[in-house]
């Protein structure tokens, strides 16, 4: 009988162990820390400027460089066009960032102002997260000079009009796939969709310009 007892016992203890070892795995699972995933919207701000800028940079003066030669051979006159655009263009985008980011500023400044009247020692530390216009501008500006670049040092050694447009459809298709890829692999977003959109729209662009540039030079007696 008193071993018939103990063997019931052991069982029993048995029985009353298993879910205990259960609950603790299943508790050991709830508590592994979680992979975390890295939020690349944090990017956005940065990132924005520096693609958009150098897309715009290429696209602009790529497109300014096809259309000034769809009416001149002059390799002068074509050079001149694109770093006008370079420059003009750079301007451009650091006052439209300067002023998008001092707006921007404001608003937060102000909804800061409203949410924390009663405590103005945190404002310093508030200070630090807010946007820099100065930085946002410099940050466009060389991102547009750096893509309308490529396609003046493109054109600059290229003597015969047709290649030299050739050559400049062709770096200026190749940067922007690069650009593409680098959006969306810094942005966290499909590469081929990204590229794909950014080189039609670049197409769409070189092409609508070269074309009416051509038909009102031709209309008004301007090619050469």
């Amino acid at each position: 009988m008193a071993a018939s007892q103990t063997l019931q016992l052991s069982s029993l203890n048995n029985v009353e162990i298993l879910p205990i070892q259960a609950i603790d795995i299943e508790e050991n699972k709830i508590q592994e820390p979680a992979v975390e995933e890295f939020d690349y919207s944090q990017r956005g701000q940065w990132l924005r400027a520096a693609v958009l800028g150098a897309n715009d940079g290429l696209v602009s003066v790529a497109s300014l460089m096809m259309g000034v030669a769809s009416v001149k051979n002059d390799i002068k006159a074509v050079m001149v066009a694109g770093f006008a655009g370079l420059v003009a263009g750079a301007c451009s985008m650091a006052i439209g960032e300067f002023v998008s980011v001092c707006t921007q500023r404001d608003v937060e400044i102000s909804q800061m102002k409203r949410e924390k009247r009663e405590r103005s020692l945190e404002s310093d530390e508030n200070d630090e997260k807010l946007p820099n216009p100065g930085q946002a501008a410099v940050a466009s500006a060389l991102a547009f000079a750096v893509g309308a670049v490529l396609p003046l040092l493109a054109a600059a050694f290229i003597k015969q009009p047709k290649v030299r447009m050739a050559v400049v459809f062709v770096v200026a298709s190749v940067a922007l796939v690069a650009f593409g890829v680098v959006g969306a692999l810094l942005g966290g977003t499909p590469v081929v969709k990204s590229s794909a959109r950014v080189l039609v729209g670049g197409w769409m662009a070189m092409g609508t310009t070269f074309g009416l540039t051509k038909l009102i030079g031709i209309d008004h007696g301007m090619q050469i």
